[in-house]
């Protein structure tokens, strides 16, 4: 489906003095939209006119760091706590009656992993496109496979210089990596590609969304993923198997952890199947909130 803009809200909401933007259309049961790396709520144009057409109010937010939203200086501020209490500040926010569907992808679908933990009153049902339970990604590392999978993480932990390479001869690599990851010919276009840069040109944007990497790395940050609580909602998880970052034996989460849990496999997808293959994302999407 094709996004009309002019259907959609701009609105900006402040948490402990971050202001985070978001986009907000329809009416209904709330959905919240959560990006990934390197992205912005625009990754979610053919889910936004889908779920609004079928009766949900949709809110996709820029994560702290990216776009229009703040981007506080130093690691700290882009802590996992951090970030899922600012999905939690969004769903208080929008005064909705009742729980939410969270949708999130890549690094988004991390957040949203976290946020089942930590706030399950907010939560009603879970949607994940390609990123393993925390608990997964951990025994992942644990790989040779993985790890070279995963080099980029890594990369990252590096000052200045990653800020540096990713910014140089206009965002090559980012523009590369995102154009000729999908499997669909014509996936990203050069229209859609100018939104991505246009976000990373922020001033502080390249730095703020690194940081998330950083932050993952720190002393401690991992405690509370060692031992996970358990997710009781219905959680799907979308899967996309050509995914040249997360092995597809990342994707099913531990049944004793995620007991509601099924995995939809999408054979011709990449890691952004949510623009990869979106008619058959919002197909699983829809049938699933219902």
């Amino acid at each position: 489906m094709t996004l009309d803009e002019s259907k959609l809200s701009h609105r900006f909401t402040e948490r402990s003095g971050v202001r985070l933007h978001y986009v907000e259309a329809g009416e209904g049961p709330l959905v919240v939209l959560l990006h990934g790396f390197p992205e912005l709520w625009y990754s979610w144009r053919h889910q936004i006119p889908a779920l609004v057409e079928a009766g949900y109010r949709v809110i996709a937010p820029d994560m702290r760091g990216y776009n229009l939203s703040d981007k506080p200086r130093g690691v700290g501020a882009y802590a996992i706590g951090e970030l899922t209490a600012d999905v939690a500040a969004l769903i208080e926010a929008s005064g909705a009656e009742r729980a939410a569907a969270v949708v999130g992808h890549d690094w988004g679908g991390g957040v949203a992993w976290t946020f089942a933990m930590q706030y399950p009153a907010l939560l009603e049902r879970l949607v994940i496109l390609n990123c393993p339970h925390p608990q997964k990604l951990l025994a992942g590392f644990r790989t040779a496979r993985q790890l070279r999978k995963s080099w980029y993480m890594f990369f990252f932990q590096l000052p200045r210089v990653p800020e540096l390479v990713a910014q140089r001869s206009d965002y090559a690599l980012l523009r590369e990596a995102l154009k000729n990851d999908p499997q669909r010919p014509g996936a990203m276009s050069d229209d859609d590609l100018a939104r991505y840069v246009a976000s990373w040109s922020q001033p502080g944007a390249l730095t703020a969304t690194i940081n998330y990497y950083r932050a993952m790395f720190r002393p401690g940050s991992l405690r509370g993923i060692s031992k996970p609580t358990r997710v009781d909602v219905p959680v799907l998880v979308i899967w996309g198997e050509h995914d040249r970052y997360l092995g597809a034996e990342l994707a099913a989460p531990d049944p004793e952890l995620v007991p509601n849990a099924r995995v939809a496999r999408i054979p011709d997808a990449s890691h952004g199947v949510l623009y990869d293959r979106p008619e058959r994302v919002n197909q699983l999407l829809l049938e699933f909130l219902r």
